[in-house]
């Protein structure tokens, strides 16, 4: 079975700081168990301008990531309210910059 890297965007540390100790476990298990595993089986493609980003539900959260070849980029770590209300499209296009 094929094995992917996972590398954090800087900013996603802040966005861990901010999960209480269950969500933290819940997302790193997840993350080891199928973002390391089949991203394109268990994520979710977004729309629009970010179609290129991927997306993984974990409970309430979502896991915003990117795919490039062997390795999986996870740009954000959000509250699903949060995703869709507070983070925009020009926060997400600017962690892209920083990869």
């Amino acid at each position: 079975m094929k094995r992917f890297g996972v590398k954090y965007h800087p900013k996603v540390k802040e966005d861990v700081k901010k999960l209480d100790i269950k969500a933290k476990e819940r997302i790193k298990r997840a993350i080891e168990r199928k973002l390391m595993t089949s991203p394109e089986i268990y994520g979710e493609r977004l729309k629009g301008t970010l179609k290129d980003l991927w997306k993984l539900r974990v409970g309430d959260y979502r896991v915003v990531f990117l795919i490039k070849g062997e390795t999986v980029y996870v740009l954000g770590i959000w509250l699903r309210k949060e995703a869709y209300e507070k983070v925009n499209v020009k926060d997400i296009l600017e962690r892209l910059k920083r990869l």
